[in-house]
């Protein structure tokens, strides 16, 4: 079954693609039939600049479950960077 389930939102930073680093301008996010992950369906995470062609991609398909971990670890990860920036983190691990 076909879900038509897409979300698109503006992407900064970079990719890496076979041709090397690129900008990234767009992520696409959709849960849909997958062209390699051996998935029913699965959720596609596509990371692109659609200004420099379809080689300026980097994408991947993960099941159900792993985007729910994703979306957690991502959370996370996002509430303890804006903690650090703010200045009430412990300080930087790095030296």
């Amino acid at each position: 079954m076909c879900t038509s389930i897409v979300e698109i939102t503006r992407a900064e930073g970079a990719g890496k693609g076979d041709g090397g680093w690129f900008d990234l301008t767009t992520a696409v996010v959709s849960y849909d039939h997958p062209h390699h992950a051996w998935y029913e369906e699965a959720i596609t995470i596509d990371f692109v600049n659609s200004n420099l062609g379809p080689e300026a991609r980097v994408a991947v398909e993960i099941s159900l479950q792993s985007a729910k971990d994703f979306a957690a670890a991502l959370t996370r990860a996002i509430a303890a960077a804006e903690l650090q920036e703010s200045g009430n983190g412990q300080g930087s691990v790095c030296s």
